[in-house]
C-alpha cells in the first residue's frame, strides 16, 4: 500500500460515528471542510452577497443592469476555473502537493471574502471582482479536497464519507446563515448599531460583519483538515511528467475512451446541459429576487429554507430511486425545476420566493446526487477515477453557459423577468438527452468490460 492511501491507524468507533463513515480521526476532519466551504457556498455565492450586491453595491445602477453586471462576473469566474481545472487535476494526481494547494486556493477565497467587507454604496466594481476571486479560490479548492477523498476513505467507505461531507455542508451552512440572518434582521440582539439615522456604514456593518464571520468559518473549519488528513504520495513516474502536457493529454485520452461507452458519453452530456441550469438558478436567485424588489431577509431566509429541507430530501429521493428508478427520479427533479423557472417568472411576493425555495430544497440535493451514481453504474471501475476526473471538468464547465445566457438576454429585454425563462431550455434539452440514454444497457456494458482500457 502506498503512503497516504487510506489505512486504519486508529480502531474505528463502533458507534453511530462509524456506521455514518465518520468512525476516523482523518475522515471527520475531511468531512469538515465540506462545514468551511458550505458556508461561502451559502452565504457568498447564493444567499448573502448576491442581494448586498443588488441592494448595496449595485445601488446607483438599474436593477437590470446590476444583475446583468453579476452575471457576467460569475461567468468570469467560472471560465477561469473551468480553464485552470484540467491542470489542477493534474497536479492533484502527478504532484504530493494536494494539501498546499487546497489551502492555497482556500486562502485566496478566505481573503477575498474576507475583503468583501469593504464593499460599500456603489462599490459594484470592487464587488464583481471579488465575485470572481472568491469563485475562483472555492472551486479551486474543491479539485484538491475531492482528490483527496480516496486518500482518506477505503473503497467500502466511499458513499459513506461523501454523504457525511454532503450533510454536514448542509447543516454547517445552515447554522451559520441562520445567525448571520439574525444578525442583519435583529442587529440589537448582537449590540451593533441599528434604528433611524444610521450612516450607510452603520446600516451596512451586521451584512458586512456576516462576510468577516464566513472568512473566519471557512478558515477554521479548513485547520483539521490541514493538521490530520495525510499527505498522499504519487507514483514516483508520474511525478516526472510535465504537469501542462499532462493534463490535456489524459483529457484527450479520457475522451477518446469514453466512445466506447456511449451511454456514459451520453449521460455526460445530458448532466453538462441541465447541471448548467441548476447552477444558474443557484447562483442568480437571491439577485433576482433583489431586482424584484423583495425584502433581504425574506430572500435570505428563503435559501436557509432550502438548506435545511435539503437534506431530508436528498435521502427521500434516494428512497424514489429505490422504487422507480434514478433516471426516472432524475427527470422527475428537472420537471420540477422547469416549473421553477417558470414560477419564477411570475413571482411577486415574498411567499412566492419561499414556494420557490420549497421547490428547489425538494430536488436540488437528490438530483445532483442522482446523477452522480448513474454515471457511476456507466462507467467500469477499473476507469472510475479516469472518468470522473473528467466529471469533475465537466460539473465545472457546466456553470458557465447560463450565467452567460442569464447576461445575454436581460440586455436584450432589459429585464430578469425574459431572463429566468431562459433557464427552461437547460432543463427541457438536458430531460430529452437524460430519456436516451439506456442505463441497464450501459451498466450491462460496464460490467463487461475487462483489463484496463487503452488511449
Amino acid at each position: 500500500m502506498r503512503t497516504g492511501e487510506a489505512t486504519s491507524p486508529e480502531p474505528a468507533t463502533p458507534s453511530w460515528l462509524g456506521r455514518l463513515g465518520l468512525g476516523r480521526a482523518e475522515l471527520r476532519a475531511w468531512v469538515l471542510y465540506d462545514c468551511a466551504n458550505s458556508a461561502a457556498v451559502t452565504s457568498i455565492v447564493t444567499a448573502i452577497f448576491p442581494v448586498y450586491f443588488g441592494a448595496v453595491a449595485g445601488a446607483h445602477l438599474p436593477p437590470a443592469l446590476t444583475t446583468e453586471r453579476y452575471a457576467v462576473a460569475t461567468t468570469l469566474a467560472l471560465v477561469l476555473v473551468a480553464a485552470l481545472s484540467p491542470v489542477l487535476g493534474t497536479v492533484a494526481d502527478v504532484r504530493p502537493w494536494k494539501k498546499p494547494l487546497l489551502a492555497a486556493f482556500a486562502m485566496i477565497g478566505i481573503a477575498g471574502t474576507a475583503a468583501m467587507f469593504l464593499v460599500g454604496p456603489g462599490d459594484w466594481r470592487l464587488g464583481a471582482g471579488l465575485v470572481v476571486v472568491v469563485n475562483v479560490g472555492l472551486m479551486g479548492s474543491f479539485v484538491f479536497y475531492d482528490a483527496l477523498l480516496p486518500h482518506v476513505a477505503r473503497e467500502d467507505e466511499l458513499d459513506r464519507v461523501s454523504s457525511a461531507g454532503f450533510a454536514i455542508g448542509y447543516l454547517g451552512g445552515g447554522l451559520l446563515l441562520a445567525v448571520q440572518l439574525l444578525a442583519i434582521t435583529r442587529p440589537a440582539l448582537f449590540g451593533l448599531p441599528h434604528g433611524p439615522g444610521l450612516s450607510s456604514a452603520q446600516a451596512t456593518l451586521p451584512t458586512r460583519l456576516a462576510f468577516l464571520s464566513v472568512a473566519i468559518w471557512w478558515a477554521a473549519f479548513t485547520v483539521p483538515l490541514l493538521l490530520r488528513v495525510r499527505e498522499p504520495t504519487p507514483p514516483a513516474d508520474a511525478r516526472r511528467a510535465p504537469v501542462v502536457r499532462l493534463a490535456f493529454t489524459r483529457l484527450g485520452r479520457t475522451a477518446r475512451t469514453l466512445r466506447a461507452y456511449p451511454q456514459a458519453a451520453l449521460m455526460l452530456l445530458a448532466f453538462l446541459v441541465y447541471n448548467d441550469g441548476i447552477g444558474t438558478i443557484i447562483r442568480m436567485a437571491t439577485i433576482y429576487g433583489t431586482e424584484l424588489g423583495l425584502p433581504a431577509g425574506a430572500l435570505i431566509a428563503a435559501i436557509l429554507l432550502v438548506q435545511f429541507i435539503g437534506v431530508p430530501c436528498a435521502f427521500l429521493f434516494g428512497l424514489l430511486a429505490g422504487r422507480v428508478g434514478a433516471k426516472r427520479a432524475v427527470l422527475g427533479g428537472l420537471a420540477v425545476y422547469g416549473g421553477v423557472a417558470v414560477l419564477a417568472y411570475f413571482t411577486r411576493t415574498a411567499a412566492h420566493f419561499y414556494a420557490l425555495a420549497i421547490l428547489v430544497g425538494l430536488v436540488q440535493g437528490g438530483t445532483q446526487a442522482l446523477s452522480r451514481s448513474i454515471f457511476a453504474s456507466l462507467v467500469p471501475r477499473h476507469l472510475s477515477g479516469e472518468f470522473f476526473g473528467f466529471f469533475s471538468v465537466v460539473e465545472k464547465v457546466a456553470g458557465i453557459v447560463g450565467p452567460g445566457i442569464y447576461a445575454a438576454a436581460i440586455a436584450l429585454t432589459g429585464s430578469s423577468r425574459g431572463a429566468v425563462l431562459s433557464v427552461i431550455a437547460f432543463f427541457a434539452i438536458g430531460a430529452a438527452l437524460l430519456s436516451r440514454v439506456d442505463v441497464e444497457g450501459g451498466q450491462r456494458a460496464a460490467r463487461a468490460a475487462r483489463g484496463p482500457e487503452t488511449a
